[in-house]
């Protein structure tokens, strides 16, 4: 087959003008120290903060100090392959993790990877996990409530989708079950979740997973895990990582919620890392930095402007307390951070109030304007209260001589401290919590035995669903309850209190009867 010249020329012509001379230069640098997950690079004189590094083995390390002649490099992953003389190579980027709908109901580590054994994640989509946190112009307020279906939060610490509520007290109070119940209680409600683990036993997570797939709460659930056993460096990325992964639905007008169960473990590591490093420590032997270390995390929880889709991300940090010391380091900075703070305490929770909050260190910064008006309006005296009760009650273990207003008033708190107790994993729908708590309120159980008042309060439930399950729809779908609503609703409580005392006195009499036979036939 013959070529005319004059084509071979103009095409060589067009290759010619279409090579581009380019010249690729990759910036390496040697390993000269290695141990407890921290390597000392040399020859990186360009490298940046915050960027990815690839040994020789193929494991990746973060570029975590800047020296004057070397760079102190965390590894993500275990350093018993990397030795020294290794060579280390620049990537020119940041670490980044998979995002997107693939990760819902998957269980993952800080770097993305499944640990599920359910196969790898297969999105196209992935995000920095370190991002600066949306400015004041692309936010406003928080004014939609995110419920928690647990009536002594949902009535005295309302929290909003765009909040940071801080759940704190002391280990073994029932902090991370309060999170969990805020999980379970989104199923249909189009909130997606975020379960990070930081420190945590695998044990302990898996218990978790399976609460969660019991509930059906895998489904708009995404968990990740930097177990206990992790390098302290992953453990310091999970909650980032989590972020990041939040921030993905997020700026697509999602809601998300996301705990971060525990920030006191996530410190730890961040200060084993940074004495590894020898960076200089701060007050209480922590870093100096550690309060940036939480504020930029949490900084990245809010509630975006409608401009930027009106999404949001609500953040549930988890801090544990030694002795329920309020005041130490690490609770002071992340109370300081957040928008307020569900305060559990060890006395309560043994005494067997559960969920064992303090109404008095407890405190929502966003306040009512994110709560459901007619919850509002009936929880508004609950506080006070609880107040007025602890104190009467602690008075009275002294006096035996009572006026009948002090006896009343024990009377009615006493039935708010049972009604506000809940079991563990079982949220309560919004039209439940107000029919129960109106109840309280209006004094409607004062003279309810306190024993029974679990059954009166399953019994008033059921009893609306059965006679008046028009006036809980109208509740469900009013954002306030009206005079006319409420005076229906107080109507039924009487019913129904008529109702299970008649039962009850059948109850006593049959059982007297059945007492008194028993005693004849001894005879």
């Amino acid at each position: 087959m013959m070529f005319e010249p004059s084509a071979v020329g103009a095409t060589i012509k067009d290759e010619v003008l279409r090579f581009v001379m380019s010249a690729k230069v990759d910036e390496s640098g040697r390993v000269y120290q290695v141990g407890d997950g921290i390597a000392r690079v040399i020859g990186l004189e360009n490298a940046v903060s915050g960027e990815l590094l690839e040994f020789e083995n193929g494991v990746q390390g973060i570029a975590m100090n800047l020296e004057e002649d070397n760079i102190a490099a965390v590894l993500l992953g275990k350093d018993t392959g990397v030795n020294e003389g290794d060579f280390v190579t620049r990537t020119g980027k940041v670490a980044h993790i998979p995002v997107g709908d693939m990760l819902l109901g998957r269980v993952v580590n800080a770097l993305g990877a499944q640990i599920d054994q359910k196969g790898d994640i297969m999105t196209q989509h992935t995000r920095p996990i370190e991002r600066i946190a949306p400015g004041v112009l692309a936010r406003k307020s928080v004014t939609k409530p995110l419920l928690t279906g647990i009536k002594s939060i949902d009535a005295m610490v309302p929290i909003g989708r765009g909040q940071r509520q801080l759940i704190i007290g002391d280990r073994q109070t029932g902090k991370t079950a309060i999170a969990i119940d805020a999980i379970i209680n989104q199923r249909g409600k189009g909130v997606n979740c975020i379960y990070v683990a930081v420190g945590q036993k695998n044990s302990t997570v898996s218990g978790i997973v399976n609460t969660l797939s019991e509930h059906e709460a895998m489904r708009y659930t995404a968990i990740i895990v930097a177990g206990a056993s992790e390098a302290a460096p992953l453990q310091y990325l999970a909650p980032y990582s989590g972020c990041a992964v939040a921030e993905y639905w997020m700026e697509q007008g999602k809601d998300v919620l996301i705990v971060f169960d525990d920030l006191s473990k996530h410190a730890v590591a961040y200060r084993t890392m940074s004495l590894l490093m020898q960076r200089p420590p701060g007050r209480e032997a922590y870093p100096g930095d550690v309060f940036y270390l939480h504020s930029r995390l949490l900084e990245r929880a809010g509630c975006l402007s409608d401009r930027y889709g009106g999404g949001s991300l609500t953040a549930l940090p988890i801090i544990e307390t030694q002795g329920g010391d309020m005041s130490a380091y690490i609770p002071t900075n992340v109370i300081s951070i957040t928008d307020g703070q569900i305060y559990l305490e060890t006395e309560s929770f043994n005494a067997g109030i559960r969920p064992a909050i303090n109404p008095g260190l407890s405190v929502s910064r966003v306040g009512g304007a994110a709560q459901v008006k007619a919850m509002k309006d009936i929880t508004a005296p609950i506080r006070t209260d609880l107040a007025q009760y602890r104190e009467l009650a602690s008075f009275a273990q002294f006096s035996s001589d009572l006026d009948k207003e002090t006896k009343d008033r024990l009377r009615h708190g006493e039935r708010i401290v049972e009604v506000l107790k809940q079991r563990q994993y079982m949220p309560m729908a919004l039209e439940y919590e107000i029919l129960v708590l109106l109840a309280v309120t209006r004094h409607c159980m004062d003279d309810i035995n306190v024993e029974d008042v679990p059954d009166f309060e399953s019994e008033l439930v059921a009893w609306f669903n059965l006679w008046h399950a028009q006036l809980l729809g109208e509740l469900r779908g009013a954002w306030e309850i009206g005079a006319e609503l409420e005076a229906a609703m107080l109507e039924g409580i009487g019913r129904c209190k008529a109702a299970f005392a008649e039962a009850r006195e059948a109850a006593r009499s049959r059982s007297r009867f059945e007492a008194g036979g028993a005693q004849g036939g001894g005879e």
